[in-house]
């Protein structure tokens, strides 16, 4: 069945957080930092919820960078410089390939809304700057159910919200499919994944009911099946 919304996923699907390699190179970090950052920042916001806890987007990124830093420099330096270069998610570029697949998808009648673990406010600062806010009913944020999101139960929301007739669908046709940058909601298969594809893939995840290389990509993928 294909989607007729879809739940996109804002830092590093949209945003590019390589833009922030200039600013860690200004606190004397490594530009290529900022994936490995990211993805400890992730791990943490997980385990948060795994346990039953919340916890604010940007501040976990603030302290996890700034325990980086006290190795390095006292303690106080090490949070202004943190929060220097956390500060910079608000200005990130978006990759070059989403104006086109997201230009792409509503031409095709695909209603799109957005689902982050940052803030509504920075992932709608994010569309304007890129031209790109007109294409999205809805902008939502993880904080509403419970925190950084792990399994499901953040999605439920945009999921619901895309049967709100306020977001203009209702029923089974207003089911939304999350979607990641290379990746796809865990859940059956509905194409082959590739052999190669398939075993990049973690044993414990689902396979994936669609794999794109990019936005555009994802776009064509969709139209082709709508």
């Amino acid at each position: 069945m294909t989607p007729a919304a879809i739940v996109l996923d804002v830092n590093e699907t949209l945003s590019d957080i390589s833009g922030l390699g200039a600013r860690l190179t200004d606190v004397g970090l490594p530009a290529d930092l900022a994936r490995d950052r990211f993805t400890a920042v992730l791990r943490d916001g997980f385990a948060l919820t795994a346990v039953g806890g919340t916890a604010d987007f940007d501040r976990i990124a603030t302290e996890e960078l700034g325990r980086r830093l006290e190795r390095v420099c006292p303690s106080a330096r090490a949070r202004s410089a943190a929060r220097h270069v956390t500060d910079g998610s608000k200005d990130l570029p978006i990759h070059p390939d989403v104006p086109e697949g997201i230009r792409h998808l509503r031409d095709h009648g695909f209603r799109l809304l957005t689902m982050t673990n940052g803030s509504v406010s920075s992932t709608d600062h994010l569309l304007r700057r890129a031209g790109l806010r007109e294409h999205f009913e809805l902008l939502l944020d993880s904080r509403q159910p419970t925190g950084p999101g792990v399994e499901t139960g953040p999605y439920r929301v945009p999921v619901r919200a895309a049967r709100s007739p306020a977001v203009g669908g209702t029923g089974p046709a207003g089911r939304g499919t999350p979607a990641g940058r290379r990746r796809s909601t865990p859940g059956r298969p509905r194409r082959r994944v590739d052999p190669p594809v398939r075993a990049r893939l973690p044993l414990v995840q689902s396979p994936p009911t669609l794999i794109a290389d990019d936005l555009v990509d994802l776009a064509v993928r969709l139209a082709r099946a709508h």
